[in-house]
């Protein structure tokens, strides 16, 4: 028996707070992330920290980790595609390359209203009631200089997938939706900007798919067409 096994063994016979004892010995040290250093505190003050924070702050740190699983689920196991986001502020969360080109694709997270996953009709009362929502505009807003007009709505053209984090719905982290770009839904005040709220398919249709492989290929074969409301 290694001596591992043997502290595994040991501590399989202590109580519940002996283990929690050794694991606070073992947590100072054992810093769980590099984050811990820079800010100077504990994982566990930084998780307490969001816990107590509001619904708006709690929205943008799911939107934060959507991203993060988003890498490490889904970009860290693609074969053949190379991640070369820029670390300078762009309209996409990621840039991806293979052999044939570029694809720039935005992560988004599937809408909560209530604490309760939110139906498409809750956005808009034309949209289904039997698809969730996704909120497609920019975090922070502003105004452009030139023509004083409101930044936050994406453009058509600013990405090429929408990857939309289902766990709201499903509780899992690794389950995204995906569709194309320009098959999104346009404001009909201005058909060169994105409605705000989009809907999404409970499963997999001809315009949603769980695969990323599936998107891209939709998307690189140019098909013209618009998701169903």
């Amino acid at each position: 028996m290694s001596k591992v096994d043997e502290i595994k063994n040991q501590l399989s016979r202590c109580s519940e707070d002996e283990q929690h004892l050794v694991f606070e010995y073992l947590r100072s040290k054992f810093p769980i992330h590099p984050i811990e250093k820079q800010l100077n505190t504990t994982a566990e003050v930084i998780l307490e920290a969001i816990a107590r924070a509001g619904d708006l702050t709690q929205r943008g740190v799911r939107g934060i980790i959507a991203e993060a699983a988003f890498k490490q689920y889904v970009v860290s196991h693609l074969k053949g595609w190379r991640d070369i986001t820029p670390p300078c502020e762009a309209p996409y969360d990621f840039l991806l390359d293979d052999s044939k080109g570029q694809v720039r694709i935005q992560v988004k997270m599937q809408r909560l209203k209530n604490k309760k996953p939110m139906m498409a009709n809750e956005g808009y009362k034309f949209l289904s009631s039997d698809k969730y929502a996704v909120e497609t505009q920019k975090t922070r807003g502003g105004k452009d200089k030139k023509t004083n007009s409101d930044t936050r709505p994406y453009r058509f053209g600013e990405f090429d997938i929408l990857a939309v984090a289902m766990h709201p719905s499903t509780g899992d982290w690794n389950d995204f939706g995906y569709t194309v770009a320009d098959w999104l839904i346009a404001r009909s005040d201005n058909e060169d900007l994105l409605l705000k709220f989009q809907p999404v398919a409970k499963k997999p249709n001809e315009d949603w798919t769980g695969s990323l492989e599936e998107c891209i290929k939709w998307f690189r074969d140019g098909i013209k067409k618009k998701i169903a409301r």
